[in-house]
Formats: structure tokens, C-alpha cells, sequence
């Protein structure tokens, strides 16, 4: 049993940073750097990415991204999601993790980073109307879509799964609009109320749609490659990720809560659980924000970096 329980929890570890055996070194690096970063213990972005719910919301994120036809051809046409989707995931969560947590300086070097990634993700396709648009994944009106689904998601997700947020959803919008900014997004939503605003233009514009292209990804989010170990425990987190969204985009991504017959299932409890054993096999404190307190000590912070 223990055996399974260190296998289980390695395969764990491995689908979040890539590797099971050591600390990737990039989280190690999170405890240089010469200022405290951009946001800090107490902050409503420690506060939510430190929980467990941004599991749930990378899934959501990824479902909500997709209905944007430049962002889910750029995915399509230039990333190998489909061979190393784990790859894909841990470079992800770098990038989120780098902001949380590192030093300003690391925090922009991490975002110029993806946009030199970025730089040949470039093509066309046609939108609703029958027009031949052009797209680039560092075009700031794409990269708006991009941080406005996932500021969605990971407060949507922490409302249902996490705890308080020092200073409310709004103090959240406000602090992670400057992950948008590093990435090139001209007027990040900076209160819930606005995000929402600009949610409703977005759906009201036209420019999102379900199709065949979005079916296959869902499906390919549906059955994730992971590990056997992992899949029943991700098969509740992705029921988790539809119930979170808004009615009018499970439509579109031709989604809905699992039922029993007429009786929906506890898909949030369901969730609330399996984040709860993941939460006993990572850690109350993951890496990154170890490092980021070991810095923060080390600048002279020791009353808000705490004794860890």
C-alpha cells in the first residue's frame, strides 16, 4: 500500500513540474533575485494559486481558451500538445508559478520567455462571418482572451473549492492583471465586475464558436494521456471544470453535468474530495512558494515570509 501510495504520489509530481525524482531547478531559482516580486504572502494570488483549485481551473481554462478559433488554431497548427501535453502543462505552470512567486526580474524574464516561444505561432482561419483573419499568439487582443479565460477560471474555481481571498474576487482581478500586462494584454479587467463586462463582449461578439476543431479538443481534455494511477481522480476534476462553467459556454463546447437519471451527481463535493487527497499527497506548501519565502527571508521580509 505504501508503495502505491510514493508511486501514485511520484506520478503526481511528474504531471505538474515535469519530473518525479528532484525539484525542477527553475522552483529552486525562485529563491534568487533581488526584490520581493510582484506579489506577496497575504496576496489574493498567493492566496489562490497556493490552493488546490487551480488544478480544476487549468482544466476549465483550457475548455474556455478553446472557443476562440485563433487561439485553438495556433494550439492545433504549432504545438505538440497532442505528443507531450504534459510538456505543454509543466511549461504552463512555470510561467504561472514564476509570476506567483518570483522576483519581478524573473517574472519578466519568464513572460518574454513565452513570447519568444510565441513569436512563430502565427497563421489564419476563418471566422464566423466567412472572412479570412490572420492570428498571432502574441497579438494582444488574442493574449486578452487568453488571460481573461484564465482569470475566469481560477477565480471562478477557487470560489467553489478554495478559501477566503484577502481582499474578495476583486482584489484578484486586480493583482493578476499584471501576469496580463507582462504578456502584452493592453486593458486587463482590473475588478470581477469588469471581467464579467468584458466576458459578455467577447460572447456578444461573434468571434467564439463551438465546432468540430473544439469537439476534438474536449475530447482530448476529456481522456487526457496520464497515467492509469491518475485517471479516475482527473475524471471527477474534469467533471469539476464543466460544472464550473457558465451554461452558455458548456452549450457551446457541447458539454454538461454528469446525471444520475434526473438527478445531477455531486460533482462538487466530488471534486472538493479528490482536491483533498491531493492536497495530503502534495504538500499544505508547494516548492515554488517555499523558494519565494526563502527569498523573501533573505531580502529582510522575515514578517511576512513566515518561518518556513
Amino acid at each position: 500500500m505504501r508503495s502505491f501510495l510514493r508511486t501514485w504520489q511520484d506520478e503526481l509530481k511528474k504531471t505538474f513540474t515535469g519530473r518525479a525524482d528532484a525539484v525542477p531547478g527553475w522552483v529552486t531559482d525562485l529563491a534568487e533575485g533581488n526584490d520581493p516580486g510582484y506579489h506577496l504572502p497575504g496576496s489574493a494570488v498567493w492566496a489562490v494559486h497556493g490552493s488546490m483549485s487551480p488544478i480544476v481551473a487549468g482544466i476549465r481554462t483550457l475548455l474556455m481558451q478553446s472557443l476562440h478559433p485563433g487561439a485553438l488554431a495556433g494550439v492545433h497548427e504549432h504545438s505538440g500538445f497532442r505528443e507531450d501535453p504534459l510538456a505543454r502543462l509543466a511549461a504552463t505552470i512555470r510561467w504561472i508559478f514564476t509570476v506567483t512567486y518570483g522576483s519581478k526580474a524573473a517574472a519578466e524574464e519568464a513572460s518574454r520567455r513565452v513570447q519568444r516561444l510565441h513569436e512563430p505561432v502565427q497563421g489564419s482561419f476563418v471566422d464566423n462571418r466567412g472572412a479570412p483573419r490572420n492570428y498571432s499568439a502574441n497579438d494582444p487582443e488574442l493574449a486578452g482572451w487568453i488571460h481573461i479565460a484564465f482569470t475566469d477560471a481560477f477565480l471562478t474555481a477557487h470560489k467553489l473549492w478554495g478559501g477566503p481571498i484577502p481582499g474578495g474576487p476583486d482584489a484578484y482581478v486586480r493583482e493578476w492583471a499584471q501576469a496580463g500586462r507582462l504578456m502584452g494584454v493592453e486593458d486587463p479587467p482590473l475588478s470581477e465586475a469588469d471581467m464579467r463586462a468584458q466576458l459578455d463582449r467577447w460572447y456578444g461578439s461573434g468571434e467564439l464558436r463551438g465546432d468540430n476543431r473544439v469537439a476534438q479538443t474536449v475530447e482530448f481534455i476529456r481522456n487526457a494521456p496520464l497515467n492509469p494511477m491518475l485517471r479516475p481522480g482527473y475524471r471527477v476534476l474534469f467533471a469539476g471544470a464543466v460544472y464550473s462553467l457558465e451554461p452558455r459556454y458548456r452549450r457551446m463546447l457541447g458539454l454538461s453535468v454528469p446525471r444520475l437519471g434526473p438527478f445531477p451527481l455531486p460533482v462538487k463535493l466530488a471534486t472538493k474530495v479528490v482536491l483533498g487527497v491531493v492536497r495530503l499527497a502534495l504538500g499544505r506548501r508547494g516548492p515554488s512558494e517555499l523558494a519565494a519565502r526563502k527569498r523573501l527571508r533573505r531580502l529582510g521580509f522575515g514578517d511576512i515570509a513566515g518561518s518556513r
